[in-house]
């Protein structure tokens, strides 16, 4: 069932374009040290709100107080690789394959002693949300993902798409040679502004706004983080042994049947918006998809209506 998202407000009320989530919680959780941000009451129902690439946890600074003050319990955590999420050991590989991603969100559900959650994200964080709801169901209240199944089919990275298709993905073949590690390296921001603009063109951001984001691709590891996952992706890159396992049940593209809404952003230019129906037999479950205006790819930050709206329709469901 796709649908026709609502468009907020005119008048809506949203943070100023400098305003930080603070203060922020750090905590041990499997290989990472995961700094994260926490609002609403200890015991509400839960929310893991789950960035993305180039972004970090701004794209969620108006979605997480409409959240609070609906009772929500809000987790929005920084990924492996962004802001003061550290790695707890030198030696470990600082990879950024998808199982990981979809490790850490469990790691950190079971250091904060979290038994169930909504998952909610998008991109690198849609990914990671999509793996929680298909490979621990029984932990996931419901899902809420943008550009619907997000989980890589890393068997078939190899097969061309439409011309109109690839143009978009010119970073990812960027990363995929030396001269785009070391370009990353060089300017960080200069890549994270120019994929803003390309992804999100009716998305009118201020210096601040960016510049808010821009400080968490400072961490250390975020230059090989980056890069591990979009080389891993195509196979071009080993996986970290650990996540072996999680790998080779991903590699069966698992269904997901927890309660899903998925979202597309009809002003998306790196994922287009689609009706939803190819990726419908990937989710057994309830699902619907809906389309908002105008969103580009940075929808939780470009629209917080719609999806805080689409969460709280899985919590009150």
């Amino acid at each position: 069932m796709t649908e026709q998202a609502s468009t907020p407000a005119q008048n809506a009320a949203r943070a100023p374009s400098s305003k930080r989530l603070e203060p922020l919680r750090s905590i041990d959780a499997g290989v990472l040290k995961i700094a994260y941000y926490e609002a609403g009451p200890a015991d509400g129902p839960v929310v893991m709100l789950m960035h993305g690439f180039p972004y970090d946890i701004h794209a969620y600074v108006d979605v997480a107080p409409q959240l609070a003050a609906e009772g929500c319990r809000v987790i929005v955590p920084y990924l492996r690789g962004y802001g003061l999420t550290r790695f707890r050991d030198k030696a470990t590989p600082r990879s950024g394959e998808q199982a990981a991603l979809g490790a850490d969100l469990m790691a950190l559900m079971d250091v904060l002693g979290i038994k169930r959650a909504v998952f909610a994200g998008y991109d690198w964080g849609g990914r990671a949300a999509c793996i929680g709801a298909a490979l621990w169901p029984e932990r996931c209240i419901g899902l809420v993902s943008v550009n619907s199944y997000n989980i890589q089919d890393i068997a078939k990275a190899m097969v061309p798409a439409p011309p109109a298709r690839e143009a978009p993905l010119w970073y990812q073949y960027y990363f995929n040679i030396e001269r785009g590690r070391a370009g990353l390296a060089a300017d960080r921001r200069g890549i994270a502004k120019l994929l803003w603009q390309q992804w999100s063109p009716n998305w009118q951001f201020d210096d601040a706004c960016f510049e808010r984001t821009a400080v968490a691709h400072d961490n250390p590891d975020y230059v090989d983080v980056v890069i591990h996952s979009y080389r891993h992706r195509y196979g071009l890159a080993e996986s970290d042994p650990q996540y072996a396992d999680i790998q080779r049940r991903l590699a069966a593209q698992p269904v997901i049947t927890v309660p899903t809404i998925t979202l597309d952003g009809d002003g998306d230019g790196v994922s287009p918006a689609t009706d939803g129906s190819k990726s419908a037999p990937k989710f057994a479950g309830r699902r619907v998809h809906r389309v908002v205006p105008r969103a580009g790819h940075n929808l939780p930050q470009e629209e917080p209506e719609a999806f805080a709206a689409a969460v709280l329709e899985l919590i009150k469901a």
